[in-house]
């Protein structure tokens, strides 16, 4: 005979039903901008750190600059007056983008003023995609667009867990109380 009135002895980190079950919803559902942040952190520094230490991009011309590129694109781009921009200093531009896209990385990963990072992450895709990418056809061949609107829910949500942001904020809290 089977005995019903006893407890199961499912580990404590083991669902043991519907409830437990929901448990691992929340947890699920606080941690969903997880890996989006994992990844645009990552791919930003890394797209960061091989602009600054690719020599070729860092040149106004030849193979592989950013001015060449630039002029490249010019007209083809959305907004040509914004390449024209970039034209004016290439290589102060190259490092400026590199240095953008490394310090919005690094924001995003460590989850440290989160919105305000992934706010730059987004105006460097919406300049890459308007400039770069505009005359990629068909238009979901080009990759800035798709790096614009992921961004979106960590503009809108930041980093509300296993973040600098959380942390601080749970400190904040803690001496108000």
């Amino acid at each position: 005979m089977i005995r019903t009135d006893v407890p199961s002895a499912a580990p404590a980190d083991e669902p043991s039903g519907p409830r437990d079950l929901g448990g691992l919803r929340a947890l699920a559902a606080r941690h969903a901008l997880l890996p989006l942040r994992i990844f645009l952190g990552v791919t930003f520094v890394y797209a960061g750190l091989d602009k600054l230490t690719d020599s070729a991009f860092l040149s106004a011309t030849g193979d592989g600059s950013i001015g060449d590129l630039m002029r490249g694109v010019r007209d083809t781009s959305a907004i040509p007056a914004l390449v024209d921009l970039s034209l004016k200093a290439p290589v102060g531009f190259a490092v400026a983008l590199a240095i953008g896209e490394l310090l919005v990385g690094l924001g995003v990963l460590a989850g440290l003023l989160t919105r305000i990072a992934s706010v730059g992450g987004a105006l460097i895709s919406l300049s890459l995609w308007l400039t770069v990418s505009w005359a990629v056809t068909p238009y979901y061949y080009g990759n800035d667009l798709i790096y614009l609107v992921a961004w979106t829910p960590l503009v809108l949500a930041g980093a509300p867990y296993l973040s600098l942001d959380s942390l601080i904020r749970s400190r904040r809290s803690r001496r108000t109380a």
